[in-house]
């Protein structure tokens, strides 16, 4: 699983699968019609080509995850933060808070985090 980046129709398929599965291919297609108005040939591509990615697979007719949508989005966003900031969490913060100012609370759920994770 190379690629993390799902377009905005293959996450919202994806969404469904996750709240429903296990379901079988034949339940999905019905909801993917019912839900986003999908043919059944459109609902079978976009699987096939999540399964090839290696999120989900579909067998004996029935679709279940291999990577849970948690994982996921921890991994797209690594890759955005590599991509992006060259992996700089710290200018990753910097862009992403801005101009604006971080409450107290925030800030000591940040440090927490930051001493949770740290090395050493």
């Amino acid at each position: 699983m190379n690629d993390y980046k799902l377009a905005k129709s293959e996450a919202k398929f994806s969404d469904l699968i996750w709240q429903y599965e296990p379901i079988s291919s034949g339940e999905l297609v019905k909801l993917c019609e019912k839900e986003m108005g999908w043919k059944k040939s459109t609902t079978y591509t976009v699987l096939k080509k999540l399964c090839k990615k290696g999120i989900f697979q579909n067998e004996n007719a029935v679709v279940s995850s291999r990577v849970k949508k948690d994982e996921l989005c921890a991994k797209q966003s690594r890759r955005f933060v590599e991509d992006t900031f060259g992996g700089s969490l710290p200018k990753f913060l910097t862009a992403f808070i801005g101009e604006k100012r971080l409450s107290d609370h925030q800030a000591e759920e940040l440090k927490k985090l930051i001493d949770e994770f740290k090395e050493g």
